[in-house]
């Protein structure tokens, strides 16, 4: 009797529940059936992995929102005779309904990627980019169809790259017309299997990507250094491994979110638009850019994404190097001028290049020592042809004497447009209009009510100086400037507590792919530094000194960066000063510098760049006691160590305690 009435209460509840799910409208992927999808049975799972299709193929991205096509719109009427059936949303054809666009192996190392219109795939790792059909961009470069292949680095230390379909002009042609011409790009790169893969998803105004593995002696010398290779690709465990996650994985990159892809905001993009049309006008000559901001606004990524725009329109573009610290061609310390001619599709450490002119300045900073600083900017800026636009980076440090600074920048340079960058996080600074920089006294430069005096010269610098509109001693001559505001809105991964760390590791990354330019070129083996064969340099010494070397820091060259100079002819490229042989009184120099310039070098500088610790203390092949690596470390000796800041850190803390291996340089 118990049971009967048991069974009569639950009936009516059970069959009012049964009514209830039938009427509910199937809109909505339950995330019970989600999280116990290992449970279902196989009939369970091939269920919802036929509804799973079904959302994809009218358009519903599952995998963000949730949404599926409704029930009705896939299931046949059941009466003869029904009441309309609710229409079902047509299906777009070709790829263009897959919310993430699909990846075919392509065999060993190598991947397809087939980019409906206005979609991008954000990834990590280093891979070399070819497009077969169509055009597509990467950081802001344009590569299309029959273009030769593009290395592209996509870093962890920066935002992740995207390569984004974008519209190309095609003339009037059916859609079988243009599979046609597809199948005929593609007979010559592709199998047929891969082929009909492609035109059985093709659709107008796709792009096809081929992404290869791509391995230079720069990325094997940076890789082969233990815990870097996180820099290009982080390891993290996956619960999908399917085709697409193996084929990546073979290229040697990984697929990224696409909130971790670079964004730009509104007003850079339009920035950039105006600076593009103004390069391309040529209406009243090359622009000078000048580009300015604090620290961590994005002005070096500013500065990378417009040289790629610009050279989808003109064939170079000139950049001076201003920023001691995070220098963007060449290793930290320097100020250049280059004239770049191939795209930035990475960070600094990736594109180390040969500048037109460069002085070595010694230090990351220009603190303590700003006369030399403005001495050296004139003395590079004097070889701008004004040929082609031209980009000045300029330093982070905007208060203070770094704002007074930056003022007698714009006057010495008179930039035709000012870019400056602000951001919420940032300090406050003013903006610097013609009017705020014609009033305000620069720290070697005075207002436009006062006399302007040109500022201070180096005597070994005077001589060389030379400006095409004016003369020596007339004083500085600002024809105002357009002010272009940014505001920025990056997501910082720097800090006022681990800026200074952060930066280091950007400055010794640099300083690696300047050195990964030794090694020699791939597929030939990796080579330690210490197994390479250095240049003898010739240490001249007379009465009262050795009149070959010159210090910037009071240090000794040995074991450390040395700048490589003439008394006659500017600083050239950085180099290592392996070792001094004081009997035979030879400098071993380790520099990509060629043998023939190599030949006017009569001059050694020595600054206070370092030379990171993983190259003395990670290289492959040392055995026994390694050389300038000690554990008896004094901090008292003088010069022994660099004052990085005025609070003591825990980790220096810790190190008292519990000493570990410090690089010391032998003083003679």
């Amino acid at each position: 009797m118990a049971d009967s009435q048991l069974l009569l209460k639950r009936g009516p509840f059970r069959s009012t529940w049964l009514r209830a799910r039938k009427t509910r409208t199937q809109l909505v992927l339950s995330r019970r059936p989600r999280r116990r999808l290992g449970t279902l049975r196989w009939c369970g799972r091939r269920r919802l992995r036929r509804r799973l299709l079904q959302a994809q193929a009218a358009g519903a991205d599952w995998r963000e929102s949730g949404c599926l096509v409704p029930r009705a719109a896939t299931r046949r009427p059941k009466t003869a005779a029904p009441s309309p059936a609710p229409a079902a949303a047509p299906a777009p054809s070709g790829p263009a309904s897959l919310p993430i666009p699909p990846v075919r192996p392509a065999g060993p190392g190598r991947a397809l990627v087939l980019l409906p219109l206005e979609q991008g795939f954000t990834f990590s790792g280093i891979c070399r980019v070819t497009c077969l059909y169509g055009q597509v961009q990467v950081f802001g470069f344009a590569i299309s169809q029959g273009q030769p292949p593009q290395d592209v680095f996509s870093t962890y230390t920066h935002s992740r790259l995207t390569i984004n379909a974008v519209h190309y002009s095609m003339p009037e042609k059916s859609k079988k017309e243009m599979k046609r011409e597809a199948r005929a790009l593609l007979r010559s790169h592709l199998n047929r299997d891969d082929r009909c893969w492609l035109m059985k998803n093709f659709s107008p105004l796709c792009s096809i990507v081929m992404l290869e593995q791509l391995k230079t002696s720069t990325v094997n010398f940076l890789v082969s250094h233990p815990g870097l290779s996180y820099v290009f690709v982080q390891e993290s465990p996956t619960f999908q491994i399917n085709s697409e996650h193996l084929a990546l994985r073979s290229v040697g990159i990984r697929r990224e979110k696409k909130k971790n892809g670079l964004r730009l905001t509104e007003s850079a993009l339009s920035a950039m638009e105006e600076l593009v049309t103004v390069s391309c006008e040529e209406v009243d000559g090359c622009p000078v850019i000048l580009v300015c901001g604090s620290q961590d606004v994005g002005k070096s990524t500013f500065n990378r994404y417009l040289i790629n725009q610009l050279l989808n329109s003109i064939s170079c573009v000139d950049y001076l190097e201003c920023d001691l610290g995070q220098t963007e061609f060449t290793p930290p310390g320097c100020i250049s001028l280059l004239n770049i001619t191939e795209p930035v599709l990475g960070p600094p450490f990736t594109h180390q290049r040969t500048p037109q002119k460069m002085v070595y300045y010694g230090k990351p900073s220009c603190k303590n020592n700003y006369e030399n600083y403005i001495e050296i900017i004139k003395y590079v800026f004097s070889s701008y042809k004004k040929e082609s636009p031209l980009i000045v980076n300029t330093m982070g440090w905007v208060s203070d004497k770094g704002l007074l600074l930056l003022i007698d920048l714009i006057r010495l340079l008179s930039p035709s447009h000012v870019v400056q960058f602000s951001s919420g996080r940032s300090k406050y600074m003013p903006n610097l209009t013609p009017d705020y920089v014609d009033d305000m006294d620069g720290l070697y430069t005075k207002s436009k009510s006062r006399v302007r005096d040109r500022g201070f010269q180096l005597a070994e610098f005077t001589e060389s100086l030379e400006f095409a509109d004016e003369e020596k001693d007339s004083p500085v001559v600002f024809t105002g400037h357009k002010l272009i505001c940014v505001q920025s809105d990056f997501a910082f991964r720097k800090t006022p507590r681990n800026r200074e760390s952060h930066n280091k590791v950007l400055r010794d990354l640099a300083v690696l792919g300047y050195l990964g330019q030794l090694q020699p070129p791939v597929p030939r083996p990796l080579c330690p530094l210490h197994g390479l064969t250095p240049y003898q340099l010739w240490r001249r010494a007379q009465a009262g000194g050795d009149p070959g070397l010159r210090s910037h820091s009071g240090g000794t060259p040995e074991a450390g960066a040395v700048g490589l100079a003439n008394e006659d002819v500017s600083p050239r490229p950085d180099g290592i000063c392996r070792g001094i042989d004081m009997e035979k009184r030879l400098y071993h120099i380790l520099t990509p510098v060629p043998p023939e310039e190599l030949r006017n070098v009569n001059c050694l500088l020595v600054g206070a760049i370092s030379i990171p610790q993983c190259v003395f203390k990670s290289q492959h092949g040392l055995e026994g006691t390694i050389p300038y690596i000690t554990t008896d470390y004094n901090f008292k000796l003088p010069g022994a160590s660099e004052k990085i800041g005025a609070r003591e850190t825990e980790e220096t803390r810790e190190e008292k305690v519990h000493p570990k291996p410090k690089l010391y340089r032998k003083i003679n």
